[in-house]
């Protein structure tokens, strides 16, 4: 899949594509459908299909102080569209142009000129446009204009209620990664590079860990879950036991995303995992010794294996 950037040439056997235009962190059953619908459309069409995203994100750019709150990085949403079959991503550079530009202009000039796009499916609640002026219904109209067919997906939902990424997000916040899952069809994954920690987890513990910081991600509740790992974006993939928070029992507090790969041997610094995260089993706490603390990580370690189907 090829990655593309708003502000730099087209190729030209990517103009004339169906454009699926979104924010879509996360990539849930929501953004499924619309670029499903785009899929389709290109199909019909004998177009190619291109999925559109925005980064940093809008809300970023207006309130740069708001705390972490991605669901997916831009490497995850390039190969979730690869294997919905797109044929390419389009990451739209937000910053002051993109915010004053009226829904005219990004029509005409972004959608049309530059991409040279003669369809773009969107979701029932898309907005764009300096203050957010433009809906689905201005697009339409404006696209008419220009020759450029637009559609609009109804939105999905699960247990009676619209899928959203504040939905996964406010999942996760509450230690529910189950319901993210069925919003996402797939646990809520974090992907870093390892770092070498402080040796406490394999000399004091003996629980060797793969450590990752959590940078823009979304925070889930601190605590530990049981997780699959996969390395370095293949298809190998290790079942574990993760602490995700701040180590209440160590000083200074650091915020960690801290992974023990079950059945695994090998040096991992350095490399690239992304830990899914698959169940919650308790929230972070403070025993009275490491001794205590390392007693109850065989239960969590024994717990994760029982919740992922795993032999004792």
């Amino acid at each position: 899949m090829q990655r593309l950037y708003h502000d730099q040439p087209i190729p030209e056997e990517l103009r004339g594509a169906v454009v699926a235009l979104g924010n879509f962190d996360g990539f849930h059953l929501g953004h499924q459908a619309v670029v499903s619908r785009a899929i389709a459309l290109g199909f019909h069409l004998r177009r190619p299909v291109i999925v559109a995203t925005f980064d940093p994100h809008p809300v970023r750019h207006f309130k740069p102080d708001v705390p972490p709150f991605r669901l997916t990085s831009l490497d995850q949403r390039e190969r979730l569209f690869a294997h919905a079959g797109a044929d390419a991503m389009l990451v739209f550079r937000f910053g002051a142009e993109l915010a004053a530009m009226d829904a005219e202009d990004f029509v005409a000039d972004v959608l049309v000129r530059r991409l040279g796009a003669v369809a773009v499916v969107t979701g029932d609640d898309f907005s764009f446009g300096k203050g957010r002026s433009g809906d689905v219904a201005l697009l339409k109209r404006i696209g008419e204009r220009h020759g450029l067919a637009a559609e609009a997906v109804a939105q999905v939902l699960v247990e009676g209620e619209r899928v959203s990424s504040g939905r996964a997000r406010e999942a996760l916040v509450a230690g529910d990664p189950g319901l993210a899952t069925r919003l996402l069809t797939r646990p809520f994954a974090i992907e870093g590079v390892v770092e070498r920690g402080d040796g406490r987890g394999g000399a004091e513990l003996n629980c060797p860990t793969a450590n990752i910081r959590l940078g823009d991600y979304q925070r889930p509740a601190y605590g530990i879950y049981s997780v699959r790992v996969r390395l370095d974006g293949g298809e190998e993939e290790y079942a574990g036991v993760a602490s995700l928070g701040i180590r209440p029992m160590f000083d200074p507090p650091v915020e960690l995303l801290e992974a023990n790969l079950f059945d695994f041997s090998g040096d991992l610094y350095g490399r690239t995992i992304e830990v899914g995260l698959h169940h919650y089993i308790r929230p972070e706490m403070k025993f009275d010794s490491m001794e205590a603390l390392a007693a109850r990580m065989q239960e969590d370690a024994a717990e994760a294996r029982r919740l992922l189907a795993l032999p004792a």
